[in-house]
């Protein structure tokens, strides 16, 4: 049978995508890894059908694979008989937890099949929660920003994991980079802030991002010009 890892969006229930949605209510059970992805999947399924797995908050290798190898053997025994899946905030592919399950599984249980179902990452929808155009033609770099680090060099970059807001902003302002932070963003759970204050999201807090762009870009958008020349219409 078929483990499906499902991409669950941001964290708002209505971000799930429609072939998600369709494969959580068709499966036997649906596998969590935290409280909140479980509490997206409740929009969708009764609890009953909730599979919790509990791992742990270490970055000790030794300890994690342990952890996914029970978790991964669990799973294969249910989808030896069913289909199943493993929901996953954003996408299951991009900075997942759902990455760790599909190559424990390939190690030990080659025999399941599994499937991706791709969700809206926070880190392309915080272009409509903080209104940033990446506008045809330019780059665009995502980098992690944990406990105060600000990567730089690109024109325009996603950060995120940013734990300690005030030391990434300092160091990015003084590389000449502007930037916007936002925290929650499309999320059910906890307070949504957009802010370019370093200090309403100086606690530390997982889900927050940041997008950094570097001073003085020049832009050459075609439609661009068409405020100009309006102005330029009534001088």
């Amino acid at each position: 049978m078929t483990v499906y890892g499902i991409g669950l969006g941001p964290g708002d229930a209505e971000l799930v995508t429609v072939k998600g949605k369709r494969i959580l209510e068709s499966v036997e059970v649906v596998y969590s890894p935290g409280r909140l992805s479980r509490s997206v999947a409740l929009e969708h399924v009764p609890e009953e059908k909730i599979g919790d797995l509990d791992f742990p908050m270490t970055r000790d290798p030794e300890t994690l694979r342990s952890a996914w190898k029970e978790a991964a053997a669990e799973i294969a025994s249910v989808a030896d008989d069913t289909d199943v899946a493993f929901v996953t905030l954003g996408d299951p592919n991009v900075y997942s937890t759902f990455g760790h399950l599909k190559r424990t599984l390939a190690a030990f249980h080659p025999e399941i099949e599994l499937t991706v179902i791709p969700g809206v990452s926070a880190m392309t929808a915080f272009t409509t929660a903080l209104d940033v155009e990446i506008e045809s033609g330019t780059g665009l770099a995502l980098r992690e920003a944990a406990n105060g680090a600000a990567p730089t060099g690109p024109d325009r970059m996603v950060l995120f994991k940013v734990t300690d807001a005030e030391t990434t902003h300092r160091k990015l302002t003084e590389a000449g980079y502007t930037v916007q932070f936002g925290r929650r963003l499309f999320m059910e759970q906890g307070e949504t802030i957009i802010t370019d204050d370093p200090s309403e999201v100086d606690e530390r807090d997982y889900y927050t991002l940041a997008y950094a762009e570097r001073e003085g870009i020049e832009r050459e958008v075609a439609t661009a010009q068409f405020e100009t020349e309006s102005e330029e219409e009534l001088a």
